[in-house]
């Protein structure tokens, strides 16, 4: 047996046999043992030290570097103990991807010999290279510095053999250079705004937090037919491809039985997650073929996004084990549903309490109203930046099919609601009419009729409030989701203020402190009122009705990173203390090169297959028809030629007219790009890439579409959609 082959059966042994004994042991016998949590610092840590994390953790309060000293080692400690050999402050930069650069424990003694050693200074701070990170000109090749800072408020973890410290990543000038700092400056601003308005009607809140829960989807395909898609490897999506025969119509993988081999996948992933401390509750097949979904169990939102990102490691990691792909693009495959992330959002108190949950007498339900129309508001006033939060090249293709919401940001917040809100907006506030008074309470306990799930779902808006949350659709499924998570955060934030405000003003004149709520809500509603929809997001009447009401959409790109610049969001972000105006232009830069980097290498990948592979293809395939027409006419004469051929030289003049199609698209797609890349200014080119390659793109794809049905199949050079999906 040759060695190679004795290295693959061991390793797979020792694999099946690591899973044999995980899956014969109760999940909680190993859930979390690879997360250094609240019950490993209890053991590892001091009280000293413990203390110090946890008033980190809870109050924000910053740790000294002396007991950071105390910290480090007790997690060296553990991870040692852990079998880690290095640790790595991991970060997200603009990228929405992770990164780390790892540092072995080891540093070398005066005897020649090695020895362990984690300081506080390692802990709570690094020093990566920030100027090759997307950066929208913040850092300079010249100016390379930049530092991680360490989270205490998301545990340290262990992948493989490194322990992984969860930081911020910023400039040496200070400003963020990733999607964590602006999230947890988010997150801190709401805080306080939420628990500001919550003390007016119960004084016992101190905290408020955002809960998160973000549903994954995902493609699974078989690695070897992954590796024969160039388009694939390379742009993570088919940009050539017909459509199969059989997709999604019969609607019949949906919640079907997961197949064995990707169930294999699975619980292999999950096992990893639960000992990373990551609580996953459902999994099922999605409603495209080989399409599956993944959702956790609700955490706060900083550690909520840091296990999504966790997970897609993992399953990276662990889907080559099995000979497996998994692909996170939002429209991997034409024709059939793309994936995205679907991210739960709700604010929960310190005493557990959710406030968008509905209560059963008149006073929370006020509470209740007056956030729940807060984060309608919010969502109405910024409604189009919201949306440009989860604008991307791979959400362009998916946004607004009838598969995914819509490209226009709506609210939809079901029947009973609906009929409350219109009611309290009829209704004439008035403290000297107790008629009036009656009435205001009348509709306000009406709203626990709405309990548990009185509220139906509407798959077509992109944030639908399904009972105690609100769910917003839009976010891609490749995408760092704090990118748009950041951004509803603050626009919330900003209306709780202003309620508060406009309540606390009411009281000064006089009003009760619900009868100054419940004025507030009907303002807000007022004002808010036509971000509502409860119909069909697809329709076209939706968008001429959403054009009407003002409410702007999605559509070309780098047209819509424009909001980023706008002055209601730089009144928003500045003025919220979560992005300086220098951190706004860079996110814009960032935004624009990520875009034409992106689609700069599907161009050149397309245009590769469209030379080197469909044109060849296509012509040994014209020739095999030529020399058969050439036959024809020596074996049967030319009377029975002209009527025996005249299929063949239809076909052959029909695949003639797609080569020369493709020739000359090819060579506008090249010279397209060359006239973009010459534009100097990231904006403009992005502009150019946008309005001068992408069409080129898609004519090239009809072309090579059709020539997909025509030429004979074991010709063509790329597995095709009925093999990259239907391979189980």
């Amino acid at each position: 047996m040759s060695s190679f082959r004795k290295r693959a059966l061991d390793e797979f042994s020792g694999h099946k046999a690591e899973r044999f004994y995980f899956e014969n042991q109760p999940v909680s016998q190993y859930f979390g043992q690879n997360v250094f949590d609240v019950e490993k610092m209890r053991r590892y840590l001091s009280s000293e030290a413990f203390d110090a994390v946890q008033m980190a953790i809870n109050e924000g309060v910053k740790i000294d570097r002396k007991v950071a000293n105390q910290i480090a080692s007790g997690m060296k400690a553990w991870a040692i103990e852990r079998g880690a050999t290095h640790y790595t402050h991991w970060f997200h930069p603009l990228t929405d991807a992770t990164a780390e650069k790892h540092e072995a424990f080891v540093d070398p003694s005066k005897n020649g010999g090695v020895f362990e050693n984690f300081k506080g200074e390692a802990l709570v701070q690094q020093e990566p290279d920030a100027s090759s990170f997307p950066n929208g000109g913040l850092r300079n090749t010249f100016e390379a510095r930049g530092y991680t800072a360490w989270d205490p408020t998301s545990p340290a973890f262990i992948i493989d053999d490194t322990l992984c410290i969860p930081s911020v990543f910023v400039a040496y000038t200070g400003e963020s250079l990733d999607m964590k700092a602006p999230h947890l400056k988010s997150l801190q601003q709401l805080d306080k705004a939420a628990v500001d308005l919550a003390r007016i009607f119960d004084n016992k809140t101190s905290r408020v937090n955002v809960m998160l829960g973000i549903e994954q989807e995902y493609f699974v395909v078989d690695e070897a037919l992954y590796r024969a898609r160039p388009d694939l490897m390379l742009c993570n999506r088919t940009l050539i491809g017909h459509t199969a025969a059989k997709d999604q119509q019969l609607e019949d993988h949906y919640f079907g039985a997961i197949p064995s081999r990707v169930m294999c996948f699975m619980k292999d992933f999950e096992t990893e997650a639960f000992k990373l401390g990551v609580v996953l509750k459902t999994r099922h097949n999605e409603v495209a073929p080989n399409q599956f979904e993944f959702a956790p169990y609700f955490e706060e939102a900083n550690l909520s996004i840091d296990h999504n990102l966790m997970m897609m490691i993992l399953m990276r990691k662990i889907a080559k084990k099995h000979k497996l792909k998994v692909v996170f693009h939002e429209k991997p495959f034409a024709g059939i549903n793309g994936s995205g992330k679907h991210c739960n959002w709700s604010m929960v108190t310190n005493r557990g309490e959710n406030l968008l949950s509905p209560g059963k007498t008149p006073s929370t339900n006020i509470k209740f109203l007056s956030f729940f129309v807060s984060v309608i508001r919010a969502v109405y006033e910024h409604h189009h930046l919201l949306m440009a939060s989860t604008a991307s090249l791979g959400n362009l293709y998916r946004l607004g099919g009838s598969e995914a919401p819509p490209a226009i940001m709506s609210v939809f917040v079901g029947k009973t609601l609906t009929d409350v809100l219109n009611s309290i907006e009829k209704t004439v506030i008035s403290p000297d009419s107790k008629e009036n008074q009656a009435i205001k309470l009348n509709i306000v306990n009406k709203i626990p009729e709405i309990l548990p799930d009185n509220t139906d779902r509407n798959r077509t808006s992109p944030f639908a409030f399904t009972g105690n949350r609100f769910e917003f659709r839009a976010v891609g499924s490749s995408v760092n989701v704090a990118s748009s998570m950041f951004v509803l955060n603050t626009a919330v934030a900003q209306q709780l203020v202003r309620f508060r405000e406009l309540v606390e003003k009411e009281i000064e004149g006089g009003l009760s402190k619900d009868e100054a709520a419940l004025k507030v809500i009907r303002q807000y509603i007022k004002e808010s009122k036509d971000i509502l929809f409860e119909g069909n997001g697809y329709s076209e009447e939706w968008h001429k009705e959403a054009e009407r009401r003002g409410l702007k959409g999605i559509g070309d790109i780098p047209e819509t990173f424009k909001v980023f610049l706008d002055k209601k969001t730089r009144n928003l972000m500045v003025g919220m203390d979560v992005l300086c105006e220098r951190e706004l232009e860079a996110r814009y830069e960032v935004l624009n090169e990520l875009f034409i980097k992106k689609l700069q290498i599907e161009a050149r990948v397309l245009g590769d297959l469209t030379i080197n592979h469909i044109i060849p293809t296509a012509i040994k395939f014209q020739n095999s028809l030529i020399q058969n027409v050439l036959g024809i006419k020596e074996i049967f004469g030319e009377t029975e030629f002209r009527t025996m051929s005249e299929r063949q030289i239809l076909s052959i003049r029909k695949i003639s007219g797609y080569i020369q199609s493709l020739r000359e698209d090819a060579h506008a797609l090249i010279q397209a790009r060359k006239v973009a890349n010459s534009i100097p200014s990231y904006p403009e080119r992005a502009a150019s890439y946008s309005a001068n390659v992408l069409p080129y793109m898609s004519k090239i794809r009809t072309t090579v579409d059709k020539l997909e049905m025509v030429v004979d199949d074991e010709l063509w050079p790329l597995p095709k959609y009925r093999e990259l999906l239907f391979w189980r």
